[in-house]
């Protein structure tokens, strides 16, 4: 089981305590001979450390080779589609209307943040915030979030896109290892957030842009499409 870079602190450090439990399970054993309970208690060291470095798993994802298809910044559950106007996020798009994919992970899920297409970082902003459940409708609004905008780009197109990495009740650490003017590829790692919380995409709502994906849908960071590009109807090339 490979792990993410994002987490070498945690497990590194719950491996070192795992084994020092495990030495005194041990002792039980030898020292105080206590087989049964010793052996009993090694065992749910090892099977509890697992669960916890499977947290940070890092499986590998088939990245679609279409060009023209955009994937999850996040796995979990679609939670919500919605139309979003006259906020702070629109001023990014030109005070255009966007659609929100908000995506709800659980702690079973991985938590690596994958980019949805080619683009460059043109800004980041942190906010500070409460921490409310993922799940909650307060969470969009109110909880600990990184926001990245980026210039989202397809063969010879641009468009801008927002991706949001949100905290829930439990999580309480958001990992973005992206910088403005930086470059990702579709499916390139650029962060995680440490435990249940919600990432958010962003979309310009316009008729070139179609959702692949509804409500109640399981999805995949970097693997499963969340919106095609009209082939037909392509965004405006910027000069």
């Amino acid at each position: 089981m490979k792990l993410t870079e994002y987490g070498l602190k945690e497990w590194l450090l719950g491996g070192i305590f795992s084994v020092l439990l495990i030495a005194l399970c041990l002792a039980l054993v030898f020292y105080w001979k206590k087989p049964a309970l010793g052996y009993s208690l090694a065992g749910v060291v090892c099977f509890v450390y697992f669960c916890f470095a499977a947290f940070f798993r890092d499986p590998y994802r088939k990245i679609p080779q279409d060009e023209n298809v955009l994937v999850s910044p996040a796995d979990g559950v679609v939670k919500d589609i919605e139309l979003i106007k006259g906020t702070d996020e629109n001023e990014f798009f030109k005070n255009q209307d966007i659609i929100r994919v908000g995506i709800f992970l659980s702690v079973l899920d991985v938590h690596i943040n994958r980019a949805p297409c080619n683009l460059e970082i043109a800004d980041k902003k942190y906010r500070k915030g409460k921490y409310h459940d993922a799940r909650s409708p307060l969470a969009s609004k109110e909880n600990e979030a990184m926001t990245i905008f980026c210039n989202a780009s397809v063969p010879e197109k641009q468009f801008p896109i927002i991706v949001r990495q949100i905290s829930g009740a439990i999580a309480k650490r958001i990992v973005c290892a992206a910088e403005p003017g930086d470059k990702f590829e579709k499916g390139q790692k650029f962060g995680m957030i440490k435990f249940g919380s919600r990432t958010e995409l962003y979309l310009p709502a316009e008729q070139w842009m179609t959702l692949t994906v509804k409500i109640g849908d399981p999805v995949y960071a970097g693997e499963s499409v969340v919106a095609r590009i009209n082939m037909d109807m392509k965004p405006k090339t910027k000069k």
